[in-house]
């Protein structure tokens, strides 16, 4: 038994052994398929291999299991080629020497000439590239001295230049002009063809062999091999006979475009990744020849005429022509040269025929601009800048233009929200006012990609499109300010169940977006107070999206307007972090002294009242189940800090209570107010609007929007005696124990209060103080100041948070003088003097 599991252990490890030779020549075909693509088309390259033959390897295992590969995806294979392994490690079991496997190699070379030179000759069939390939292999891969791998890395470049030496370059000798650059092209499509397949052929060689031995891969050996022996000896004449042919065609005549952009991509890639052949042995003589010709038209123009001749010429024909040849020799290089010359071959006809004519050419351009701008025309724009921006103060009426556009495009949009808001119900007005946020976004990211890409960044057109965006950014749509609109769209993306429905990448772009919009808008300190607003109700409700979007959007902010400008928001933030760690300690407190627990789940944010929104506090009167609450929370709170008073906000509390109506127990979501109004019907059946108004001590403004909620709403936990839809002061309400839904759980909201007066308010309050604080420190470190410097200075170093009134300003100078802060000068009543 031992002796049989010895010799079945023994056949599997030859098993295992051939099974991986077979698996290694596999990965280097597969390798093969996806580092070599196709650069070049050629007419031959798909007839090189029979897509119709097929050559099938099998892996011999126990359950009969076949290995399908198609080793070339960039070749148009309808079939998975396939071989048998009795065929490939046949070639194992010999030594291969160097001169019966080269002799084979040989066969398979000369075969590739023969096609490339559209002799007779079948396509390579499947089996015999494997066999090619795997002939090198084992030339490879045999212990030494049979390992030809050196031996084999010369003959490969050996076989490129006997094929160079015996046909190419003789049939690059006897031809001239156009048809040696016919050749030429031919000839190096070919060689990169034959580049292509020897280079599978080989590949092993250059997968393990060159690899270690760190020479020259083989795509690199065979583009040196035609570098060295063709192009050194034919680029001069082929660069001549190119610009032969540029010059015929700036004389009018028609040439071959594609065959010059074959030529001349031939100098590029005999670089191989370097631009040194291309601008060492063509551009600059192609350069100076341009420069010469334009010379000599500019010296004829110049020689022909009289000084009033040739300004009458100057005016209504050089100036038309110097245009077209400078679009002619852009058009050149989109067409045959590389991108690389447009700028330097621009300026050499600049240099001859643009420069003396700025003016004239830019009055005739000048009256095109706007279509360009209108029609999108990306192109046409770049090549305008490229020729305005060389002439002095040439970009001042293009940038005018570009402002103007902007400004067109923009009030367009705030327009059609405008008609749109009106045209439409509330909640559809809200609607397109987000959609108008994002246009504006989308025209920012427009005209922003053409002061980059058109306008080279150039600072005079960033200057143009912030003057445009500060015109129609800062208008109103239906009596919400931009402030106002830009503060809800970063809410409904950053809140929970928001209908921007964006990644976290796109949320973050759009932000970074919004904070470029809030550049331009000159109400900052309104923004900031509506955004304040919501954020506060994002984190207080927990309808915060991520809280790293939250921290990212504050620190773009403060980037944007400085660390004042978020410092309260940075503050929520915090205390929210503390908030819950405070939470956390109340819970170990009632765990540790059981007896205090109220009975009820109790959760308190504790908040700092400097960083928040103002709200209202009124001394509700509270149920005795939440009193207790209340309660215990300050004794815990007592113990953890001394000197601190609680103020607390019950118009943000939110009370999850369980209602039992006659059809089942159901679970109800509702505020503070909310809660303990419902509370009161456990010991009343029926309450008049007066009887809760007293019980529970709220103004009358909070009780209608809470009984509203409860009775008129959708959800009618309370019936109303009448039956109407809105509050008086003569109903009487009772329980609805026949209420039911089909969710075991609802959430009953308020009815929303419009908080944009009061932020109105409070920023207009802040500004007051604001403007003092600017003319106090104005006065005290100038001491006597003039009226008019005076309020210029203040609108200078307010002008980053809002735009101040003039009239407000005069207002406030009055109001520090009735305090005492300044005084008029007795003698002149526009001079103000500061008192200490």
């Amino acid at each position: 038994m031992e002796a049989e599991n010895f010799v079945l252990r023994a056949q599997m490890a030859e098993l295992t052994n051939r099974l991986q030779s077979l698996n290694e020549i596999i990965d280097c075909i597969n390798s093969t398929s996806n580092t070599n693509t196709r650069n070049t088309t050629c007419p031959f390259d798909d007839q090189i291999l029979d897509c119709d033959s097929q050559m099938m390897i099998n892996v011999p295992d126990d359950h009969g299991v076949m290995m399908m590969m198609n080793p070339w995806n960039s070749l148009p294979l309808n079939q998975p080629i396939m071989a048998s392994a009795d065929q490939i490690c046949k070639m194992d079991r010999k030594v291969i020497e160097l001169d019966e496997g080269w002799a084979y190699m040989q066969k398979g070379i000369t075969k590739l000439k023969r096609i490339l030179e559209e002799l007779p000759e079948p396509p390579f069939t499947g089996e015999e590239y494997m066999m090619l390939y795997t002939t090198i292999y084992n030339m490879c891969t045999q212990k030494p001295p049979h390992d030809y791998s050196q031996q084999l890395y010369d003959k490969y470049r050996e076989a490129f230049e006997e094929y160079i030496t015996s046909t190419v370059l003789p049939s690059l000798r006897e031809k001239h002009d156009e048809f040696m650059l016919r050749e030429l092209v031919k000839r190096w499509a070919n060689h990169k063809v034959m580049v292509r397949w020897l280079s599978r052929f080989f590949f092993y060689l250059d997968r393990y062999f060159i690899a270690r031995r760190s020479l020259p891969a083989l795509n690199e050996v065979g583009l040196t091999c035609f570098r060295d022996l063709v192009y050194r000896e034919v680029n001069a004449k082929a660069r001549d006979a190119v610009i032969v042919l540029i010059d015929k065609e700036r004389e009018g005549e028609q040439i071959d475009r594609a065959l010059l952009k074959n030529v001349i991509d031939i100098f590029v890639e005999i670089g191989m990744g370097q631009m040194d052949s291309y601008e060492q042995d063509f551009e600059a003589l192609m350069l100076e020849d341009s420069g010469a010709y334009y010379s000599r038209k500019a010296s004829n123009w110049i020689l022909e005429d009289s000084c009033p001749d040739y300004m009458l010429k100057a005016s209504s024909f050089i100036t038309h022509d110097a245009e077209e040849c400078l679009k002619r020799e852009r058009d050149r290089v989109s067409h045959y040269l590389h991108s690389s010359s447009e700028q330097k071959l621009v300026e050499k006809v600049q240099h001859e025929l643009l420069v003396v004519y700025a003016t004239q050419l830019l009055e005739k351009e000048h009256s095109g601009c706007r279509a360009l701008l209108r029609d999108d025309k990306v192109e046409d724009l770049s090549r305008m800048y490229r020729l305005y921006h060389k002439i002095p103060k040439g970009l001042d009426p293009v940038a005018s233009v570009f402002k103007q556009h902007i400004t067109g495009e923009g009030t367009i949009l705030v327009q059609q929200a405008e008609d749109a808001c009106t045209n439409q119900a509330a909640n559809g007005a809200g609607a397109q006012e987000q959609v108008l946020v994002r246009k504006i976004i989308e025209l920012h990211d427009k005209f922003m990609e053409y002061v980059n890409d058109c306008f080279q960044n150039h600072t005079l057109f960033h200057k143009a499109l912030k003057e445009a965006f500060e015109v129609f950014c800062n208008k109103t749509v239906a009596g919400s300010s931009s402030a106002e609109l830009l503060a809800a769209f970063c809410d409904n993306i950053l809140k929970k169940g928001g209908s921007e429905k964006l990644s976290d990448e796109a949320i973050e772009d759009t932000l970074e977006k919004v904070v470029k919009l809030l550049a331009y808008i000159s109400d900052k300190d309104l923004f900031a107070e509506f955004y304040r607003k919501k954020l506060a109700r994002r984190l207080l409700f927990d309808r915060s999206a991520s809280e790293e979007h939250e921290k990212c959007i504050l620190t773009k902010l403060k980037q944007q307007c400085g660390s004042q400008f978020t410092s309260k928001m940075e503050g929520m933030v915090t205390d929210l972090t503390l908030a819950r760690e405070s939470q956390a300690s109340f819970e170990d407190y009632l765990m540790k002294t059981p007896d205090a627990h109220p009975g009820i789940d109790l959760t308190v944010t504790v908040l700092t009242t400097g960083f928040w929104p103002s709200y209202k506090s009124f001394d509700l009167n509270l149920p005795a189940e939440m009193v207790k609450c209340v309660e215990v929370f300050k004794e815990f709170y007592g113990i953890k800090t001394k000197h601190r008073k609680l103020t607390w906000i019950y118009s943000l509390g939110m009370c999850n209570i369980n209602a039992k109506f006659d059809a089942k127990l159901m679970e109800l979501v509702v505020s503070t107010y909310q809660a303990a109004a419902l509370l009161l019907f456990n010991t009343a059946d029926r309450l008049s609007y007066s009887e809760i108004t007293t019980q529970l001590n709220v103004s009358n403004d909070d009780l209608v929007r809470l009984l509203h909620s409860l009775s008129c709403a959708k959800y009618k936990i309370l019936n109303k005696e009448p039956n109407t839809k809105t509050i008086s002061t003569d109903d009487v309400f009772e329980f609805n124990s026949k209420f039911t839904d089909r969710m075991r759980r609802i959430k009953i909201p308020l009815p929303p209060v419009d908080e944009r007066k009061k932020v109105i308010e409070d920023v207009d309050k802040d500004r007051r103080y604001a403007i003092d604080a600017a003319i106090v420190r104005i006065m005290k470190s100038r001491k006597v100041l003039g009226h008019q410097q005076l309020v210029s200075e203040c609108v200078e170093q307010l002008g980053r948070m809002f735009k101040p009134d003039i009239k407000a300003i005069k207002k406030r100078m009055e109001d520090l003088i009735t305090r005492d802060y300044l005084e008029r000068d007795k003698e002149n009543a526009n001079l103000f003097r500061y008192l200490a």
